[in-house]
């Protein structure tokens, strides 16, 4: 198959890989030229202009940073993409905007399909990792052998085609939120006077990524009226996590947030219930 792939980025590039390495014939194409070019080889063809680079492809593939790049990419090119020419957006994007993207390309009769990844570059490369898409089953079905082949494991998540944009954002929230975590972890090492390799060697032995899945169950339940840890003790450890930072000059950036999570949980009278109960989304 004739793919047009756009943006050559350090996922753009691991992806024109595998699909190169999948017997497809790649014209690719970048804002920046030369970073284009530099993946010229047999089977992949780089060109300066995107309306070049889609001349006969069945498929248009995008890795680009967001919504707004999305739509720059596309929108000039709204009535030079054939009605055969499906498009596949692996970029991070917002579900609002992703599902007005859908929309509005189906109204030109063309279809476009969300799957965004949980992939390194070098999982891209590798045609391993995880892809989400969502949208029309059929047009699921039709991709699926394909994306298996540059991913490994695809979820579908259901017939909306914004679905898949929210789920990356679930997961990519998990990480970042870690992230932060591990950051204010390191803050309150340096508070407390020990070294960054020494408070983490706690993880050695202490793995609280196994503790998410029930943790998670418990928040769906709804299970909280016996709790194994109340909102008020959770809420105090986190005032001794804030006044010892302070204490120490390293104040925290993620825990005032989680602890405006539970003086709300309080504030709605749950304070002797399960820690769980304020990570629930109150009614409106």
């Amino acid at each position: 198959m004739k793919i047009a792939f756009f943006g050559t980025g350090l996922m753009g590039a691991g992806f024109i890989d595998r699909l190169q390495a999948n017997g497809h014939q790649v014209q690719i194409w970048n804002r920046s030229a030369a970073k284009a070019r530099a993946l010229e080889r047999a089977g992949i063809k780089a060109f300066d202009e995107a309306a070049a680079a889609l001349e006969g492809a069945s498929r248009i593939h995008l890795s680009l940073a967001d919504d707004a790049s999305v739509d720059a990419v596309l929108e000039p090119l709204a009535g030079r993409i054939a009605k055969h020419t499906w498009i596949v957006d692996h970029t991070t994007t917002a579900p609002t905007p992703t599902a007005e993207r859908a929309a509005r390309w189906k109204g030109r009769g063309i279809t476009f399909v969300h799957a965004p990844v949980f992939m390194a570059p070098s999982n891209a490369h590798e045609g391993t990792g995880l892809m989400l898409v969502s949208g029309d089953k059929a047009h699921h079905d039709t991709l699926l052998p394909d994306l298996q082949k540059m991913t490994g494991n695809v979820m579908y998540l259901g017939e909306a085609p914004e679905r898949a944009a929210a789920f990356k954002l679930f997961g990519n929230l998990t990480l970042i939120g870690i992230m932060g975590v591990l950051g204010d972890v390191n803050r309150l090492a340096a508070a407390c006077g020990i070294s960054t390799s020494e408070a983490f060697s706690l993880f050695k032995n202490f793995n609280p990524g196994a503790m998410l899945p029930a943790r998670a169950a418990r928040i769906e339940s709804g299970d909280v009226t016996k709790p194994s840890f109340e909102v008020t003790m959770a809420r105090k450890d986190v005032r001794l996590m804030l006044e010892e930072a302070e204490r120490g000059g390293f104040p925290l950036f993620v825990m005032p947030g989680v602890a405006a999570m539970y003086d709300a949980a309080i504030a709605r009278g749950e304070g002797a219930l399960d820690s769980a109960a304020a990570a629930r989304v109150p009614p409106r």
